[in-house]
């Protein structure tokens, strides 16, 4: 069984890492952009990794070189050692999701993406899953979860079978995956897993929108958001298809 998706993220654009600018201090899966996109009203994507002790921890990659002065991967320090790191551009550490969740507090809609664990879209240990169930546990906002990964919202399906679950979806060109094998980008484009972990959306590449499942799948009552739009011709140009935008570097208008 799906759980629905929320009415309110299918209107308001989402700001895809929370609504960042590094000019304006406000680096992407920063507390400073997440306040940023709750005055502005947009919904918020925000993407999550683990800690060595088994936080969630609100951070894209799996390295912390590209966002910050440190090296190294984050999954080899603890929650506490992250958030005395400083994000680059910014006043903030590295946040907890459950610190965002206390932020946001319901005002916004917000999409949470936990990234691939295994880096070959393989089943995972379920540890990032759990984490973030128990963070959701007592959250009364709209929020709504997705990953590239199906094990993953599979693990959700079971932990938080209460708050909407949808897929992050490519192209998959293998030369952008590597590792994740050909075969598995083989099968991962025509998003087969979507009814066997409950989804209730997909989260499309937007260059690739025209791809008959993505159709099929809009027909059968999926919504549809898409990644990662620029501006507002590319904006325009997506929602042809798509039902809701995931953007960045431009102030996307909130529908009236």
């Amino acid at each position: 069984m799906s759980a629905p998706f929320p009415a309110a993220m299918r209107r308001l654009p989402v700001a895809h890492r929370a609504f960042h600018s590094r000019a304006d201090r406000r680096p992407e899966n920063s507390p400073a952009a997440v306040r940023a996109a709750i005055a502005a009203g947009y919904a918020i994507e925000i993407d999550v990794q683990l800690s060595r002790d088994g936080v969630a921890m609100v951070f894209h990659d799996e390295d912390l070189d590209r966002l910050t002065a440190a090296t190294g991967p984050l999954a080899g320090r603890t929650a506490a050692e992250l958030a005395a790191i400083r994000l680059t551009d910014a006043d903030d550490g590295i946040p907890t999701l459950a610190g965002i969740l206390g932020l946001v507090a319901g005002r916004v809609p917000l999409l949470i993406e936990l990234k691939d664990q295994t880096l070959v879209m393989g089943p995972t240990d379920g540890r990032l899953e759990a984490a973030v169930a128990a963070d959701l546990a007592d959250y009364a906002g709209d929020v709504a979860l997705m990953s590239f990964n199906p094990h993953c919202m599979a693990h959700m399906a079971r932990l938080a079978p209460q708050v909407a679950r949808g897929i992050t979806t490519s192209s998959y060109d293998p030369a952008d995956w590597a590792p994740v094998p050909a075969g598995v980008c083989d099968r991962l484009r025509e998003i087969p897993d979507y009814d066997r972990v409950g989804a209730s959306f997909i989260s499309h590449q937007a260059d690739d929108l025209a791809r008959p499942r993505v159709a099929e799948l809009k027909a059968a009552g999926a919504v549809i958001l898409c990644w990662t739009i620029r501006s507002p011709e590319e904006e325009a140009l997506a929602r042809k298809v798509a039902d809701n935008v995931t953007f960045e570097t431009y102030p996307a208008a909130i529908p009236a």
